[in-house]
This record gives structure tokens, C-alpha cells and sequence, in this order.
């Protein structure tokens, strides 16, 4: 009867208590940006991902909560559309592909560049460090320190190191995102 009653509760609280964010999902080109996208709203991975041209908006529901994502292309010819998208959003979710060593310079410059543009001050960063599962792929500390996110003082940042194939770590994501949809940042 009592967990009845706390469903019930539950179920009033979402009809009034509804919230709704607005994400941009960044990075580059074959981080797993539209794959973390799918993870997020049907808890399935699949390896037949097409690079993403432009941009794609979707909305997933969890909850009480509706995310309005927009996932960008990370290829160079789109980077520049990425500081149009990610005014007046909640949060900025960075992913970086953490088992592709080379990349991680460009991803760090990318990174400091679209977060030191003035109408993006104060936006909270979320830096998903993606393919965990992979050799050789860099944990939370090395991500930190290879993107220098200490030096971000500006703003909330907050580092993960994720799988989406897996769904490592995927639960935290989504309570970083949904904790972070009770402000919006102009």
C-alpha cells in the first residue's frame, strides 16, 4: 500500500514538477557523439553510426525531465557552427575520444577555443572521455590532464570517462545532465 501510495506521489509530482534542458553535444568527428545520443534514448549501441552532417536535434524524456539535444558534426567544417548552438543552453557536454591518442591535442585546443568565446561564459561543461573500453584508452585523471581542465576556472567542468558500447558510466551521465536542467545559463 505504501509504495502504491509513493507511486502515486511520484506520478502527481511529474505532472507539475516537469523539467525541461537545453544541451549542446560537441566534439570531434568519431568521438561517439550521436552514439552516446542513441545510448541516452533507447539504451542501445550500434556500430552503424553515420558521421553526423551538421547537426541533428532530438528529445529524450527521463523522468520528469525532457532533454533537448543538439548533437553537432565534429568534422572541421562544422566546429565553427559549435559556439551558435551552445548559447543560452543548460550545459555544454564536450565528448572526447579517449583511445585515439593523436587526437587529443586538437580535441584540447577545440575544447579552450569554443569555451573561451565571451557568450559562453558560465555555461557548465560536461567532458565525456568516450571508449573506455579500448587499450590504451586515457581514464579520468589523464583526461583532465591532457585537456588541461584545470585551468577552466569560469564555470562548472566535470570529467567522465565513459563507454557508450558498454554503458560505463552512462547512469552518471545522465544524472549530471538531469541535476543541471534546474538552471538555465543566458
Amino acid at each position: 500500500m505504501l509504495a502504491l501510495v509513493a507511486r502515486l506521489l511520484e506520478w502527481l509530482r511529474s505532472l507539475f514538477w516537469k523539467e525541461e534542458m537545453e544541451l549542446t553535444l560537441v566534439g570531434l568527428q568519431y568521438s561517439g557523439k550521436t552514439t552516446l545520443l542513441t545510448v541516452l534514448a533507447s539504451g542501445q549501441f550500434t556500430e552503424d553510426m553515420i558521421p553526423t552532417v551538421g547537426f541533428n536535434m532530438r528529445k529524450i524524456t527521463k523522468g520528469n525531465v525532457t532533454i533537448k539535444v543538439w548533437d553537432i558534426g565534429g568534422q572541421p567544417r562544422f566546429r565553427s557552427m559549435w559556439e551558435r548552438y551552445c548559447r543560452g543552453v543548460n550545459a555544454v557536454v564536450y565528448m572526447v575520444d579517449a583511445a585515439d591518442l593523436e587526437k587529443v591535442e586538437a580535441s584540447k585546443n577545440e575544447l579552450h577555443s569554443l569555451i573561451d568565446k565571451p557568450q559562453l561564459h558560465g555555461i557548465p561543461v560536461l567532458v565525456l572521455g568516450n571508449k573506455r573500453d579500448l587499450p590504451g584508452a586515457l581514464d579520468e585523471k589523464q583526461l583532465i590532464e591532457k585537456l588541461n581542465l584545470s585551468a577552466i576556472q569560469d564555470r562548472e567542468i566535470c570529467c567522465y570517462s565513459i563507454s557508450c558500447k558498454e554503458k560505463d558510466n552512462i547512469d552518471i551521465t545522465l544524472q549530471w545532465l538531469i541535476q543541471h536542467s534546474k538552471s538555465r545559463h543566458c
